[in-house]
């Protein structure tokens, strides 16, 4: 079978990165070779177009469900024949799901990679989706989120925080799922589910390691060209609707330790953001929060003496809305209504002064060299890849930014806290031991 022609994407100042190889096979599977010849290795990942923004209502959890269903066999590789045999070879093999995407991996030899895709092609087209396969891997989700979510205080109070920060948006729901409606996934729920969205045209095969683009182009044909395409059920579109005012959220637990402060922002992500914005806000997390030079980190704990720690984050690699956090931990003694008015001062201060020059310089190197970092990890470049071209970026997109973030000038970043780190758009919570 007949493949797309061959796209080289190269990008300005980040030349010196592992070029990207681009085609798709005709079944609609895209395909990315990183050529990588450091060692006769090589990491696999497919990334599924479908993630918990997917689950119908009323079944949240049901993307993360299926990430462990893929584990589950096939009548060639039964039970958990798929791990043992790339454990066997020397390999390592997992999975992930987020909102927007859920993605499997192997690292394993060169000469192993053949196998590694005859196993994947075999399960995304023959799953066993038994009632003996689905109603265990339930019980397994279920005591996941015991474990992960339930027991962790703070894992529970950064659930509630994203459930009040989406007014109706999926991104709202968890990732793995409300326990009530876990319980409801069968058989019948599941098979539909596989039907619909692991299917070779819903799906990015990106190959990172010591292969040359034609090597995997003759291997994707021979193991993934054979899966036939099928129907996909559409993705929503989703539009949230404008927040009237900021919500608060206090919660006290038995089980929390220290007490917490968190600001949630509503923000634009990069698959929305004007051109430079997003990069503007990643700097500015950085600057206010991306270390112990930053300046939360500076004001609240070491001039203040207000607080243990501080810190701030972008979460931007979303389809729809992106999200910008700020926590901090106050010093024993400390009222949470004083560690909030520190926090604000700075806002204030970053909204309205442009950041000094040095400090920018310093940020856009930390945030560059951190992409420069990813290039001795074939996992990391795969992952850059398949993220970006999962919720609709390009694989030049990956390659130019760290262009992009080396150009964000000091005023846009002044100009995105201004414009985005707005109180109507958040979520102010405190976490805060209960009392015996």
């Amino acid at each position: 079978m007949a493949t797309a022609s061959l796209l080289l994407v190269a990008g300005g100042a980040d030349a010196e990165a592992p070029k990207a190889f681009q085609f798709a096979l005709q079944n609609g599977m895209q395909v990315v070779v990183i050529p990588d010849r450091r060692a006769p290795v090589v990491t696999q990942m497919i990334w599924f177009k479908v993630g918990g923004v997917d689950d119908p209502q009323g079944l949240s959890g049901l993307a993360h469900f299926f990430e462990h269903m893929m584990f589950r066999g096939t009548k060639k590789a039964p039970g958990d024949t798929f791990s043992q045999t790339i454990a066997r070879n020397g390999g390592e093999d997992n999975a992930f799901t987020t909102h927007d995407y859920t993605a499997f991996y192997e690292e394993i030899a060169k000469d192993r990679l053949a196998g590694a895709m005859a196993l994947e092609a075999d399960r995304m087209a023959n799953l066993d989706l038994s009632d003996k396969a689905v109603a265990p891997e339930r019980d397994v989700v279920l005591e996941e989120r015991r474990m992960r979510i339930d027991n962790d205080p703070q894992a529970l109070f950064n659930e509630q925080i994203d459930a009040a920060l989406m007014l109706s948006h999926p991104y709202g729901r968890p990732v793995i799922g409300w326990p009530e409606e876990i319980r409801h996934i069968g058989r019948a729920e599941a098979q539909d589910f596989y039907n619909h969205h692991y299917a070779p045209n819903n799906a990015i095969l990106v190959v990172a390691g010591d292969v040359s683009v034609d090597e995997v182009r003759n291997l994707a044909q021979a193991a993934y060209a054979k899966v036939p395409a099928r129907e996909l059920l559409p993705r929503a579109a989703f539009a949230e609707p404008p927040r009237m005012g900021e919500t608060r959220l206090n919660v006290s637990s038995k089980d929390a330790k220290v007490p917490l402060f968190m600001r949630e922002y509503r923000v634009p992500s990069y698959a929305e953001a004007a051109p430079g914005q997003a990069e503007a806000l990643e700097t500015l997390a950085q600057l206010l929060g991306g270390d112990y030079s930053s300046t939360l980190y500076k004001r609240l704990v070491v001039e203040k003496r207000l607080a243990t720690n501080a810190g701030a984050s972008y979460d931007g690699y979303h389809r729809d809305a992106g999200s910008f956090t700020l926590f901090a931990y106050p010093r024993p003694g400390v009222r949470m209504d004083v560690l909030e008015h520190a926090i604000d001062a700075v806002l204030a201060n970053a909204a309205k002064t442009k950041p000094d020059a040095k400090d920018l310089a310093r940020a856009k190197t930390q945030l560059v060299a951190s992409a420069t970092y990813r290039r001795d990890s074939q996992f990391a470049m795969a992952s850059a890849y398949g993220q970006a071209l999962s919720i609709g970026l390009t694989v030049f997109d990956v390659r130019a930014w760290p262009d992009r973030i080396q150009q964000v000038p000091g005023d846009q970043v002044a100009k995105v806290a201004r414009d985005n780190l707005i109180k109507r758009e958040s979520v102010t919570a405190e976490l805060t031991p209960a009392s015996p």
